[in-house]
């Protein structure tokens, strides 16, 4: 158990550098449980920062929290230095592996994903990372085994073809 906490630790800490001199945008407002979101963010959700609990927009028009486990989401809001979720190389994913589309919220925004994979038990892939010009969308594949995922920028993140409900 501790190689595998060791291992989260250290690819969280390596996923974020990378992209650490993102500047958050003031425009993007970073999201609180409570407080107001945007229509169109509807049924999107978000993580607080340091991989804390996990709010979605409601159709209200407010962050509300969700309990952990929930099953895979098609849209993420990232916003500043980024968020940081499981795939599906990992029990109870937050996301599904496939064909993802970022687009930045903000003029100036970037875009940008570090992915991690298992390669086998306890041993990890090296970080994929890919990154947008600034204000233009992201196309990337979510990678299959994909233990975590950092997702940066102020970007509004969907899943290209998600599955049909029902």
């Amino acid at each position: 158990m501790w190689r595998c906490g060791a291992l989260l630790a250290a690819t969280a800490a390596s996923v974020a550098l990378p992209f650490a001199i993102v500047p958050a945008h003031a425009d993007v407002p970073v999201p609180q449980a409570g407080t107001p979101c945007p229509a169109d963010l509807a049924d999107v959700m978000t993580r607080l920062p340091n991989v804390g609990e996990f709010l979605v927009c409601q159709h209200s028009g407010n962050w509300t929290p969700v309990l952990d486990p929930f099953d895979p989401v098609s849209r993420w809001l990232s916003y500043g230095s980024g968020i940081t979720l499981h795939g599906q190389g990992f029990r109870n994913p937050n996301l599904r592996s496939g064909r993802w589309t970022a687009t930045p919220l903000d003029p100036n925004a970037v875009c940008g994903a570090g992915q991690v994979t298992v390669i086998g038990p306890g041993e990890l892939a090296p970080v994929v990372l890919s990154q947008s010009d600034a204000g233009r969308p992201l196309q990337l594949d979510v990678l299959p085994k994909l233990f975590t995922i950092t997702l940066n920028g102020d970007c509004l993140w969907s899943e290209d073809q998600p599955p049909a409900i029902g």
